[in-house]
């Protein structure tokens, strides 16, 4: 059996880029939200109800969140969502040209660059 390595590429920095989604920027956004009232959760160990409980947002929600089940979500309501557990978020926001990234052109499909 032949050993071959595998073709190592390097990424973005943002993995919904890198699989080609269209909001990439919102969905990570949105995701690093998610991870930090996900983590806001477990550090104060707080069930879906509990949470619930606290903050008056649907159980059901808390699940979605844990579940990584984000299209419904804006980022005002994670925002909000993770307000309401006592905790504040500071975004910082740094705009580049559309079809860069990490210093690359960013590709809409294998054959095309994105053009300036």
């Amino acid at each position: 059996m032949k050993s071959e390595k595998p073709e190592v590429a390097r990424g973005s920095g943002n993995v919904f880029h890198d699989l080609g989604r269209e909001n990439a920027d919102a969905e990570q956004f949105k995701a690093i939200l998610a991870a930090e009232i996900i983590t806001t959760l477990d550090r104060e160990l707080l069930t879906v109800r509990a949470a619930h409980s606290r903050t008056g947002i649907a159980a059901a929600d808390f699940s979605r969140i844990r579940n990584a089940d984000l299209g419904r979500f804006t980022v005002d309501r994670l925002m909000s969502i993770l307000n309401r557990l006592g905790s504040r978020a500071e975004v910082k926001i740094r705009v580049r040209r559309a079809g860069m990234i990490a210093g690359r052109w960013k590709r809409l499909s294998p054959n095309r660059a994105l053009s300036a």
